[in-house]
Parts: C-alpha cells; structure tokens; sequence
C-alpha cells in the first residue's frame, strides 16, 4: 500500500500527469510576463490589472504557501514597474488594483497553507492505515524458531510507502520451519491484494500439507481464484499477473528442501563464502503454471548445517544498482559481513558481548545497500535470514 508522497504517485498519474501539474505551476508566472509584454509595448492600451489580480489565486492552486507568496510578490512587482513605466500613479484605477492584488494575495496563502495542512494529515492518516496493514500482512518474524534463529526486513522503494507486492513469512509446524518469499508483478492495491491472497494460502496449507510442492499449489490456486473475482483486479493484470516465489522448509536433520517459482535463488553462507542454491529443473511463477511440463515440481533438498546462514530475498536487493548503473553485489557484501562478524566475534568473546545474530547481519545488510544506491531504492525489498543452530540448542558460530 502506498501512500501518495508526490503528484506522479495520485490516481492516474505518471509522467504525463506530472508534466501537466508543472506546466500549471509555470502559468501564473507566465501571466506576469504577458502583462510585462503588454506594457511594455504599444499593446499597453490593453487593461491588464484582472490578470495581475488573478496570478496568486492561481498559484495558490498547484503551489504550497511559499509559491503562492513568491507569485503574490512578482505580481506586486510588475504592477509597481507598469505603473511606473506608464506613468500611470495618482490614478484611482492603480491603488485599487494594488487593494485587490493585496486582499487576493492574503486569502490565496491562507487558502493555501489550510489546503497544505489538510493534504498532511490525510497523509498522516494514509500512513497510519498501511502501518497497520503492514503489520498484519508482513509482520515480522520470530526471533526464533525451532533449531533456527530468524531475522526479517522489508524496504518500501517508494518515500512513505508501507507495503508494496513484496511478501514474506516463516512459520514452525510439525513439518519443520517452513518460509515464503515472493514478489508480486505490478505495484498499488492490486499488488497487495494478490500478496493476501498468497499469503494468506501459505499460513493454512504449511500447517496441513506434508508436501511442500502442495503447499506451493495452494498458494497458486488462491491467488488465481482472488484473480477471477470481478473487479479484483484490472485486465492487464489478470492476463499477465504472476508472483514468483521461492518457498523452503527446515526439518528435522541438516538439510533445507527448496521450491523455486521463478525467484532468485536463496543464498547460503557457509564458512565465509555464499552458495547460491539453483534449481534443477526451473520453473516458471505463480500463475503460469499451465507452463509446467510434465509434474508440478520436485522439492530439491541441500545441505544446512549448524552455523549455516540462509537468505531469502527478492530481486530488488540483487537488481539494486548505484548512479554508475552498478548492481549491488549481494554474495560479496555477505561475505564481506562475515569477515567483519568472526572479527567482532573474538572480540566479543573477551568482552562477554552477546551476539545478535540474523538481526544484526541484516541491519549491517540494510545499510550496505542504501550506501550503495545512495537511498535510491528502484524497487521494494524483502529478506528472510535465518541461522541454523548447533544440535545443543545454541548458537554454532
């Protein structure tokens, strides 16, 4: 859910939206310099005071108070130097044109500063309404869960957005840890819709499935039935809506069983290096799977170890590029991350310093990667980390 921070991101907006909201910010100028055409030229016989009068209620329109008052002073300008030019002072028409301009200009700034408060708090409220979505939709996951510690992160790319077609969640079941991690196609409310509707799938079936495949059908299925409700979603989206998804699980026994719905692959840290962990056989998204060949998809299993680390992400921290057009190296800053943490761990053992564990790592993570784009983020982010725990129950690193 995003909150509309800038005229391009109100409904129907866009580049062509924003190129005529400039435009209307430019026309009260425009008017003061027709005026000073008019004047200053043999065309002066023409009355142009209304047109004066006019240009600060017309900034008070698009611009904020400051706008309005600096429209307001070009015109009081260009009055006083047509006047001059003209040699029109001592004429009763003037000093009531200035009269007018003056009672216009203060009603347009009170106008203006009472329309700017109004649009801040109901962008307050906006805010306040996608928090609390956001925590009932991408609430955080548990600090720990079974023989794993977690850690999760989300990073709306838009200033002042809350939620976006990014998802996540990790839930402990009988089967094991079982996690999400999706990005839906499109952003707005019909992204978030489609993201309920997965996650809402993922949270019944991984408590009732035994197989993670028909965990991940489940999912595939809710979301194409919340597409067929009339008025879900627009056309596009429900010929090309997809959300690609990597769904893992944690059982008993040092191994993580991975389902790769067209996402980027999870990375896992072992002893300082980052494996990406790629399917054998890919599979298209959610929602494309009359695409499949043959069975739905296998569940591929690889080693995860005590002291393993497990992330799961979407592309908008791998695509994340800086103003050289750079893509954000993501097994390089892990790795780098792990250099500096066994550092830290020796001297936190002297110093008795507890260690925080996936919180930290992905805090470290974060900050790498608005370093990187200068807090540009092009597209949202979501991350899962998880660590695998020692067989006694504490941390193996």
């Amino acid at each position: 859910m995003r909150a509309p921070s800038h005229p391009s991101s109100r409904p129907g907006g866009g580049g062509h939206h924003q190129v005529l909201f400039v435009l209307a910010e430019c026309v009260p100028f425009a008017i003061a310099l027709l005026v000073l055409a008019i004047e200053f030229t043999p065309a002066h016989v023409l009355y142009t005071g209304p047109f004066l009068v006019a240009t600060p209620a017309l900034a008070a329109v698009t611009m904020g108070p400051k706008g309005t008052i600096a429209a307001a002073g070009l015109a009081v300008a260009v009055s006083v130097a047509t006047a001059t030019y003209n040699q029109a002072w001592g004429n009763q028409q003037v000093y009531s044109n200035f009269l007018a301009l003056f009672l216009v200009s203060v009603a347009s700034v009170t106008t203006s500063r009472m329309a700017r408060a109004r649009s801040a708090s109901e962008l307050n409220q906006v805010r306040r309404i996608a928090s609390a979505a956001q925590k009932v939709l991408l609430r955080p996951v548990p600090e720990r869960l079974g023989p794993l510690r977690a850690a999760s992160l989300y990073l709306a790319a838009e200033k002042g957005a809350q939620i976006g077609g990014d998802l996540y969640e990790a839930m402990e079941t009988r089967y094991g840890i079982r996690m999400i991690v999706g990005d839906v196609r499109g952003k707005g409310l019909p992204a978030v819709r489609t993201a309920a509707a997965v996650l809402g799938a993922f949270r019944e079936a991984v408590y009732y499935e035994d197989d993670l495949v028909d965990v991940v059908r489940h999912c595939e299925a809710a979301m194409r039935r919340d597409a067929a409700v009339p008025g879900a979603v627009d056309e596009e989206a429900l010929v090309e809506g997809f959300v690609t998804a990597v769904v893992a699980q944690v059982p008993d026994g040092h191994v993580v069983e991975v389902v790769n719905r067209g996402h980027p692959p999870p990375l896992l840290l072992r002893d300082g290096k980052v494996q990406a962990l790629m399917p054998g056989s890919p599979l298209p998204p959610l929602g494309l799977g009359e695409f499949i060949a043959g069975p739905p998809g296998t569940c591929e299993r690889y080693p995860f170890l005590p002291g393993d680390r497990l992330l799961l992400h979407t592309d908008g921290v791998n695509e994340a590029r800086d103003r050289g057009n750079t893509f954000f190296d993501l097994p390089e800053a892990m790795e780098d991350m792990e250099d500096m943490e066994a550092k830290r761990a020796v001297e936190a053992a002297a110093a008795t310093v507890p260690d925080r564990g996936p919180r930290e790592f992905l805090d470290r993570l974060r900050r790498a990667l608005v370093r990187h784009t200068e807090d540009r983020l092009a597209d949202d982010v979501a991350m899962i980390l998880v660590e695998r725990l020692g067989d006694a129950g504490g941390p193996a690193r």
